[in-house]
């Protein structure tokens, strides 16, 4: 009797930790990285209740728990959790728990606070790998013929160099037709892509930041007229980690970090962008208070290094499909500005074209 009861216990413990695993839909995802703060997200199939488990590396007896939070099928059943009161400079490993079960993953997840080093030492070296224009085949939606896609071992490729953070570029997700204009068709491609699984070990481990363009924001080449512009804002920051969306409490994608001795600058290249066409009013890319957060942002900066990150091209010269130069006026305001301020050290970073600029 004893054999059968500790099999029966043997097999309900299975069966309830093997439901738990089947209720994860993605990620773990590892978001932006503070000196004392870092954010976790992750992603279940049906509402839940999940939960971290965290420690410094090596060190599983100093381990805590972050507060637990429910998801919930509004939201995609997305969970983002702060982790405060770290110490700076530390590696931690995490674990994850779904409805009180630990859920194993068969790669490392952790995560890492940035160093004190300010008067005490130089700026600590880091890797930053960046990406853009990732497009997930979905066979029912894709386009006739050879579409995009395939070759997702790249994200393994990146994940084995083992960056410290990660830099999307935007059309980190392709929008298809059948996604525009339904709340619904945006959640369900979000987490179409998110749940790539060759994707999943990259979360896991290396800090990811985010900037959109088109395709994550709407239809090929759209602008602020989209008509969705609010539910893909929604889904893109229901979706990534980064620090803050929108400044001066207007909506958005931008913000702002830091990693050692470098300021990123992450641009919205899409909310408030005048259509490509439009000849009979002013013609902006990123709208005048943007544009001047960025300036002003850029004056203040004491970093050695300002990397600007933004969808499209900007210094290429040529005013074709979607470059800065067709929007000459607001482009020679921010090179005028960073020539006059003497602003140095500035990089832009871009993505859109299938290749990246430097």
């Amino acid at each position: 009797m004893n054999i059968i009861r500790k099999s029966l216990f043997f097999f309900v413990l299975l069966t309830s930790l093997f439901a738990q695993e089947m209720l994860l839909q993605s990620g773990p995802m590892v978001g932006y990285s503070e000196m004392r703060e870092v954010l976790l997200w992750v992603q279940t199939k049906s509402p839940a209740s999940v939960k971290f488990k965290y420690y410094p590396l090596g060190d599983p007896e100093k381990a805590l728990f972050t507060e637990a939070v429910q998801t919930d099928a509004h939201d995609a059943c997305v969970a983002k959790i702060a982790v405060g009161n770290l110490e700076p400079g530390m590696r931690y490993e995490y674990e994850l728990y779904i409805n009180d079960q630990k859920v194993d993953r068969p790669y490392p997840l952790q995560f890492q606070t940035q160093k004190l080093w300010q008067w005490r030492e130089d700026p600590p070296p880091f890797s930053i790998a960046v990406g853009s224009c990732a497009y997930i085949n979905d066979p029912p939606y894709d386009r006739p013929g050879k579409p995009y896609g395939s070759e997702y071992e790249i994200f393994q490729s990146i994940y084995e160099k083992h960056p410290d953070a990660m830099l999307w570029l935007g059309d980190n997700v392709y929008l298809r037709e059948v996604d525009w204009y339904s709340r619904s068709g945006i959640l369900y491609r979000y987490t179409h892509t998110r749940s790539t699984p060759e994707l999943q070990p990259l979360l896991g481990s290396v800090h990811h930041y985010a900037i959109w363009d088109d395709h994550d924001y709407g239809p090929n080449n759209s602008d602020r007229t989209f008509r969705q512009k609010f539910q893909t804002l929604e889904a893109f920051k229901l979706f990534w980690g980064n620090p803050t969306f929108g400044i001066n409490g207007k909506p958005g994608i931008t913000t702002m970090f830091q990693w050692a001795d470098v300021d990123f600058f992450l641009l919205d290249n899409r909310f408030y962008r005048s259509p490509n066409y439009y000849t009979t009013g002013e013609r902006e890319m990123l709208g005048e208070e943007q544009l001047n957060w960025l300036i002003e942002a850029l004056t203040s900066s004491q970093a050695p290094f300002k990397i600007i990150a933004i969808g499209g091209q900007v210094l290429n010269p040529v005013a074709r499909y979607e470059n800065y130069s067709n929007y000459p006026a607001e482009l020679e305001k921010l090179l005028d500005a960073i020539t006059h301020e003497n602003i140095r050290g500035v990089l832009f970073l871009t993505g859109d074209r299938h290749h990246t600029e430097l």
